[in-house]
């Protein structure tokens, strides 16, 4: 699915930069022989995002019905929380995360060996939980809850994005490429603010079926005889957007109420960071 790609091309590439930082500082300052310890935080960063994301799997499939609406529907509002403040986060402070980085590097390169590990798997291990949260939620909704929905291309799309990330940070490592980087995550910023509202809304009616909030059956719109939930449109609509063709009000609500200010407030703060051209 196209929302899972982009968030795996997102958060794999930041967390390539951060990686890649890290390891030319490393080189270029003359401390090659530490860069075991950047590359046992990362490991220990990704194991560690793996198993959270086995653990909610295993966890969810031994609820009842309502257990696991409540839980997913909630991971689904603390994802879109998420995803809200890494955008904004990312907007502010990509220009000076190299500077923080290396500062960080200096302040425990010649500490206890730990030191290091931990600077690697805090700056990794803070992208790689973000992720397998966003990503466990919004697999969740897009393959549905019926053996006869589940699909694995959701995450097969995550693991692409992933992996093209991590081949277009090994590029820019090497200088064998160039990217606008700040055009690159204003672009996608502005396509997760979308994903986010969707995965937000879906957390919303998932405690709707829970009976915890009202109007399961109120629907701002219903499009099912036009758009099939099954059908290649509208698995692509879900995928991407967390569309359904049954629309409940509270939904329509949250998505428009979250996407309206954030998206505005997105892009104000780009425009506000973009040094004006000198004449």
């Amino acid at each position: 699915m196209l929302g899972n790609f982009l968030i795996g091309l997102r958060e794999g590439l930041e967390a390539s930069l951060v990686v890649s930082i890290l390891v030319a500082y490393l080189v270029t300052s003359g401390r090659r022989h530490l860069l075991p310890r950047i590359w046992t935080g990362v490991a220990l960063a990704l194991g560690t995002c793996v198993a959270l994301t086995v653990g909610l799997g295993l966890q969810a499939r031994q609820l009842t019905f309502e257990t696991q609406e409540i839980i997913g529907g909630s991971l689904s509002i603390v994802a879109a929380g998420f995803v809200t403040w890494m955008i904004f986060w990312m907007a502010s402070a990509a220009r000076s995360m190299g500077a923080q980085l290396r500062g960080r590097v200096d302040a425990t390169a010649d500490g206890p060996a730990w030191g290091l590990v931990l600077v690697a798997v805090l700056a990794v291990g803070r992208e790689g939980l973000e992720t397998s949260l966003i990503l466990w939620t919004n697999t969740r909704q897009a393959t549905g809850t019926g053996a006869g929905q589940q699909t694995a291309t959701p995450i097969v799309a995550a693991l692409l994005g992933i992996g093209v990330a991590v081949l277009l940070g090994w590029l820019l490592y090497r200088g064998a490429i160039s990217i606008d980087l700040t055009r690159f995550f204003t672009w996608t910023g502005a396509l997760l603010v979308v994903v986010a509202a969707g995965v937000l809304a879906y957390g919303f009616h998932d405690l709707q079926e829970a009976g915890v909030l009202p109007g399961l059956y109120s629907y701002a719109f219903d499009v099912s005889g036009v758009i099939s939930a099954g059908g290649w449109l509208g698995t692509l609509l879900k995928g991407v957007f967390n569309f359904s063709p049954q629309t409940t009000w509270l939904e329509a609500v949250v998505w428009v109420a979250y996407v309206a200010p954030v998206l505005a407030l997105f892009l104000h703060r780009v425009r506000r960071s973009v040094p004006a051209p000198s004449h």
